[in-house]
C-alpha cells in the first residue's frame, strides 16, 4: 500500500486557506487544484509499503509521536516548485515553530527506515508545504505566487500526526490508517 505519514490543519485553517487562493482558481485552467480535503503537510512520503513493513512501522511511529511535544504551526506565504515561472506544483509554506516540526519528520524518516519503508526521497531536504495545484505542463504563477507571498493563516497546534493511505486510481483519495499523539505542551 501507498503511505505517507503527515499533519492535518484543523478545519479553521483551511478556512482561511482555501479563501486566500480561491480568486485564483477561476480562469487558471492550466493547474489542475487540490481538493481541500488532500490538504496535509507531509512529514514523510513512505511510498509502497508491505503489510511486513507496516507491522514494524505502526509502533515506531507510536514511539516517534511520543518524543516529541505538541507546537504551534500556521500556513503561510506561496511558492513553487521548481520556480514560479515554470511551476509543476503551487504551494502554500509553513511558519511558526519549524525546528519541532523539522525535529518531528527527522524522528519519523528514522522510524520509518528502521522498520524497513524508507522514504524514496530520503536524500532530499524536508521543504514543509501543502500542495495547493499540480500542472501537466510548466506553469508561470509568478503573478500567484507574489500576491501571496504574504499571507499568514491562523496559528494552530500541532497534536497528532497521521499515516495516511493514499490511493491514486482515478480521483485521489487518502485514507486514515493511524494517529499518534504527541506530548502535550507543558505549562
Amino acid at each position: 500500500m501507498r503511505l505517507f505519514v503527515g499533519l492535518a490543519p484543523p478545519a479553521v485553517v483551511l478556512d482561511d486557506l482555501d479563501a486566500a487562493w480561491a480568486p485564483f482558481r477561476p480562469g487558471r485552467d492550466d493547474l489542475r487544484w487540490t481538493s481541500r480535503e488532500l490538504w496535509h503537510i507531509t512529514l514523510a512520503f513512505l511510498g509502497e509499503v508491505s503489510e511486513e513493513s507496516l507491522a514494524r512501522l505502526l509502533p515506531r511511529l507510536e514511539r516517534a509521536a511520543g518524543r516529541h511535544r505538541a507546537f504551534s504551526l500556521q500556513v503561510a506565504g506561496a511558492g513553487a516548485f521548481p520556480r514560479a515561472a515554470r511551476a509543476n506544483v503551487l504551494w502554500s509554506g509553513v511558519a511558526g515553530n519549524r525546528r519541532a516540526l523539522g525535529d518531528l519528520a527527522q524522528t519519523v524518516s528514522a522510524a520509518s527506515r528502521r522498520a524497513g519503508a524508507t522514504p524514496p526521497d530520503a536524500d532530499r531536504g524536508f521543504t514543509p508545504h501543502l500542495t495547493l495545484a499540480r500542472c501537466r505542463a510548466p506553469a508561470d504563477a509568478r503573478e500567484i505566487v507574489a500576491r501571496l507571498e504574504g499571507y499568514q493563516g491562523p496559528v494552530w497546534t500541532v497534536e497528532e500526526i497521521y499515516l495516511i493511505r493514499s490511493t491514486l486510481s482515478g480521483q485521489p483519495r487518502f485514507q486514515t490508517v493511524q494517529t499518534w499523539k504527541l506530548r502535550p505542551v507543558t505549562s
